[in-house]
């Protein structure tokens, strides 16, 4: 309980720091005077022009989700928040794929307010899932706990704490002109120190783990740099560029940094479980064969990481894989020429961050291993 009480408190704690660090005048990107969205829900359709035609899923099903986004509707909404609460005015929903919806009576919508001069505009920007995401959230969190007992409710403290660093701590110090990249390795030693600290305290079991773990994370951001030196591909060369480029103009935010940000914080989750197994596993085998030196602690450590390497790998390159399926199915149906594919910055971004991170994996284990064995028989 202990545990769990220092952590609250650093959550706070890094909540109230972020606070700090968002109070700052932001660079107004686009003007958003007389415009509000706000929550509404549909009353009454007074038009409807969508067409009727649908369209065909690969496995020839067509359900409602699947018909043609095209069409427009004239509505009345209520108003459910904001300075128009409670009134029932006209909106237009015209839908597509992005944006829109396709209302009934009763359909809860966000919707686009403008006003000028005595004029005022109202659109339905998208369904309104707010309340459908934090059950999900919720649902989540409560198998979470459930099956994993006291370690998963740790765990879900563990997962709030390290979205607050992401949110509170790492996106304002971007924004203030902080290196992308500083700015994510110090949110991976806060979060790592944390986390650890949470499963074991603070023994010497997770303070290996820790050292491996910021290690092994740096270590994967310094392939990507290598990698990306060696293919010519930089952070300039994702896509939304144009849009980075303008934002990076109107702030201080280093937008060429942020590609290789990326992968120190999502190799962080692979690399501290492995450095978590592997510390544990080696401080076990101490614990019941203290006559071992430091040679057989490491090949010990060594053994039980290989089958780790091999699933953590998959994990990582799955994925980062996952994440790319629309790309690779665009590919496929285009049928792109062998050269095309491997010289697009896409494909060669996604290669590199799947090695890099899968590499920071693989080297934490003798890291580790390597760390663990010394102070276990040097009694750090």
């Amino acid at each position: 309980m202990k545990k769990i009480c220092i952590a609250i408190i650093s959550i706070a704690l890094i909540i109230a720091f972020g606070i700090s660090l968002n109070n700052v005048e932001k660079t107004e990107l686009q003007s958003t005077d007389g415009r509000d969205f706000e929550k509404a829900t549909v009353t009454e359709i007074v038009r409807s022009d969508y067409s009727d035609s649908t369209s065909k899923d690969y496995d020839g099903s067509v359900g409602e989700d699947d018909s043609v986004r095209a069409g427009q509707q004239q509505i009345k909404v209520k108003i459910r928040t904001g300075e128009h609460k409670g009134e029932i005015l006209d909106a237009t929903s015209s839908s597509s794929y992005l944006y829109g919806a396709r209302c009934r009576i009763g359909t809860k919508v966000i919707v686009i307010i403008s006003e000028s001069d005595e004029l005022t505009t109202v659109s339905v920007y998208n369904y309104d899932r707010g309340n459908q995401l934090y059950m999900i959230i919720a649902f989540f969190l409560i198998v979470l706990v459930l099956i994993g007992g006291f370690k998963g409710f740790k765990s879900a403290v563990g997962l709030v704490f390290t979205f607050c660093c992401i949110l509170f701590v790492f996106m304002p110090l971007i924004y203030r002109g902080v290196s992308p990249i500083f700015a994510a390795a110090f949110v991976v030693i806060i979060t790592t120190v944390v986390v650890m600290y949470l499963i074991d305290g603070f023994t010497a079991k997770s303070i290996c783990a820790i050292v491996g773990t910021i290690i092994g994370v740096v270590l994967a951001a310094v392939f990507a740099f290598i990698f990306g030196k060696i293919c010519h591909i930089s952070g300039y060369n994702v896509d939304d560029i144009e849009s980075l480029i303008y934002i990076g103009e109107m702030t201080d935010i280093k937008v060429g940094e942020l590609m290789f940000a990326g992968i120190l914080i999502s190799a962080l989750g692979a690399v501290m479980d492995v450095a978590m197994s592997v510390a544990s596993t080696i401080n076990e085998i101490h614990d019941k064969n203290p006559k071992l030196d430091t040679k057989e602690l490491f090949k010990s450590g060594i053994n039980v990481g290989k089958d780790m390497m091999g699933t953590m790998s998959n994990t990582l390159i799955l994925a980062f894989a996952g994440g790319s399926i629309n790309t690779f199915v665009y590919i496929y149906s285009y049928n792109y020429q062998y050269y095309q594919v491997l010289d697009m910055y896409s494909i060669g971004i996604e290669i590199i961050q799947g090695i890099s991170a899968t590499l920071g994996v693989i080297l934490t284990v003798p890291i580790v291993s390597a760390i663990s064995a010394v102070a276990l028989k040097k009694n750090i």
